[in-house]
């Protein structure tokens, strides 16, 4: 079972900044992949950001002003989001990608996860 909580949501005005957090927490986790994709009202979920190891990739639409990062050590991902624009309004999800390894059948099991999400408020 894993587990991912993102937190740092919140309402900001048009050019300021927010950094999002997201931990994954379970037993024997390996993780690939951690990554940050938003959600706007009537709009498909759409990627943001994304870490696989040491390499970024990013939208767009975010280039230049968002930067992704990771601490290993502490299963987090983060997303510092700096000049804000009303368009980046939505709803923020953190997805982890990797397998549990079970020591007691030598199992390995693979796992896409999400959070529940976290709002983010832009105003003009």
């Amino acid at each position: 079972q894993v587990h991912v909580m993102e937190s740092g949501g919140g309402l900001v005005q048009a050019g300021g900044s927010l950094r999002l957090s997201c931990a994954a927490s379970g037993s024997a986790l390996n993780i690939n992949t951690m990554g940050w994709y938003r959600q706007a009202p009537g709009k498909q979920r759409e990627l943001a950001a994304v870490i696989n190891r040491g390499a970024t990739n990013y939208a767009e639409s975010v280039k230049g002003r968002f930067t992704i990062s990771r601490d290993n050590a502490k299963n987090t991902v983060y997303l510092q989001m700096n000049s804000l624009k009303p368009e980046d309004t939505a709803v923020y999800y953190c997805n982890v990608v990797g397998f549990t390894h079970s020591i007691a059948t030598a199992r390995l099991t693979d796992f896409d996860s999400w959070g529940q999400g976290t709002q983010v408020t832009v105003s003009s």
